[in-house]
């Protein structure tokens, strides 16, 4: 008997035509012709088999070039008014997708505060298995003791298989190599992989064939990162952070990803990327930067510069995107249907682009959401963003003498009360330091919360600085 969840054939081919345009469009606010970018800008139709496509060396998956990532799912209120997966979206976002050559999808038991696996698994489902290929992690990375036994692990192992519905995963990830307290990566990793068994157990699973690619995520130590390649394994492919400000200029501990990506291609390891907009950062660049964008490229976004520049190297195999707009995925869609890797002077263009960003007020923040919950409530990523999004826009204010201060305030006093709830912003923080350790980025998330609020409080009692 047809499950109620399936997809039918029907369906599945309304997905690649006007029908399945128009009902997109009434849900997420594009226009039905397919034919606006995320920022408004005319972009064309998005094609339904231009996606380009990377093969894995080791396997011979072919991968699509543009993966999506799974761990800003949206959400709705249920009827208790509390929080879910919004999944009949979460069903269109990856019956477009797919419809449109994507076949890479990404998730973790971690993510959406731990619903991504069964939303992604709910919404694949409905699709031939043959037709995707799902990536998930041992997320172990916080310090809890029954999370890091070997039992433990293998049962968190097993539940992402049951989550996900599916008898074998395509690529499996130790998740976020390199974590932990500064100075103790190399020790973290053996707590969590190898003094419990747990790295043997995953290779016995890959011979098994119920893991088809075993690799690993990377953040913070490069002793840990270098280890890992030395080892006599054979690793499918690693997930790295890349992007043209980190390529030589990561932050905090980060690595710059030139180092990173040349030392896979060393070992012929294809690279997944994570971050290619930097956590939106450069989907929002300052009016100086886009400039020089558009003087060369007059219809393209950043945020198409930022793709680009992420899946022009032959041994990136896939591009992860946290899509949660419908505009959002037709854009990328496009980007990379088909790729035209960046020139010589693009390039150029983006080192002078990278100059003007890194000089720069932003907090370094990717939106990740591993800071969160906060134990007192606050939207650490939604204040930060707020933040970073007046910086993009030359809004943060040196002085109240300047010129533009009436503006200015106005904008980030109104704005920040319409993205934050009252409660939830940073003058409620106690600096309790319970999310700096759990930071990819590094960032003294207090320090910042701290400057954030005083910049505010200074705004609001219309004081002179």
């Amino acid at each position: 008997m047809k499950k109620k969840t399936d997809i039918s054939r029907r369906d599945f081919l309304k997905t690649l035509g006007a029908g399945t345009v128009a009902t997109t469009a009434a849900l997420y606010g594009c226009k039905p012709n397919n034919t606006v970018s995320a920022e408004g800008g005319k972009v064309g139709e998005v094609p339904t088999d231009q996606m380009t496509y990377r093969i894995n060396p080791h396997t011979g998956d072919k991968v699509s070039l543009l993966g999506y990532g799974c761990m800003r799912w949206p959400l709705r209120k249920n009827a208790n008014g509390e929080d879910e997966v919004d999944q009949d979206t979460v069903n269109e976002l990856v019956d477009y997708a797919i419809a449109h050559g994507v076949n890479y999808f990404d998730t973790a038991p971690v993510y959406v505060r731990g619903w991504s696996e069964t939303a992604t698994g709910i919404a694949l489902k409905r699709h031939p298995r043959d037709k995707y290929f799902i990536a998930t992690k041992m997320s172990n990375q916080r310090n809890i003791p029954q999370n890091r036994s070997r039992e433990g692990c293998i049962n968190l192992y097993r539940k992402s298989m049951e989550n996900l519905q599916v008898d074998y995963i395509d690529y499996y990830l130790l998740h976020s190599i390199g974590s932990g307290a500064e100075g103790m990566g190399m020790d973290d990793f053996r707590k969590r992989f190898v003094d419990n068994g747990i790295l043997d157990f995953l290779l016995e699973e890959r011979a098994a064939g119920r893991i088809r690619n075993l690799g690993w995520s990377y953040h913070g130590d490069i002793k840990v990162y270098d280890y890992l390649l030395s080892l006599d394994i054979q690793w499918d492919f690693v997930q790295i952070q890349l992007n043209y400000i980190d390529w030589q200029h990561a932050t905090g501990r980060n690595t710059n990803a030139e180092y990173l990506l040349r030392e896979l291609e060393k070992k012929n390891v294809p690279a997944v990327i994570m971050e290619p907009l930097l956590g939106g950062r450069l989907a929002r660049v300052n009016s100086q930067a886009l400039r020089i964008m558009k003087e060369m490229n007059p219809e393209d976004t950043a945020a198409q510069w930022a793709f680009r520049y992420a899946g022009s190297p032959e041994s990136v195999l896939t591009v992860l995107s946290g899509m949660v707009y419908m505009e959002h995925l037709q854009e990328n869609i496009r980007t990379y249907s088909p790729l035209k890797p960046l020139e010589q002077q693009e390039y150029k263009a983006l080192e002078e682009v990278t100059q003007i960003m890194l000089n720069a007020d932003y907090i370094q923040c990717t939106e990740c959401q591993y800071c969160m919950p906060c134990p007192y409530g606050l939207d650490i990523p939604g204040v930060f963003a707020h933040y970073n999004r007046c910086v993009s826009a030359n809004e943060i204010l040196k002085s109240s003498k300047d010129e533009n201060y009436r503006k200015a305030r106005r904008t980030f006093l109104l704005g920040y009360d319409r993205s934050v709830p009252k409660l939830r912003q940073a003058d409620h923080c106690i600096t309790c330091d319970v999310c700096k350790p759990l930071c990819p980025q590094r960032i003294d998330i207090p320090k910042e919360m701290t400057r954030v609020n005083e910049y505010a409080e200074l705004l609001k009692q219309k004081m002179e600085f």
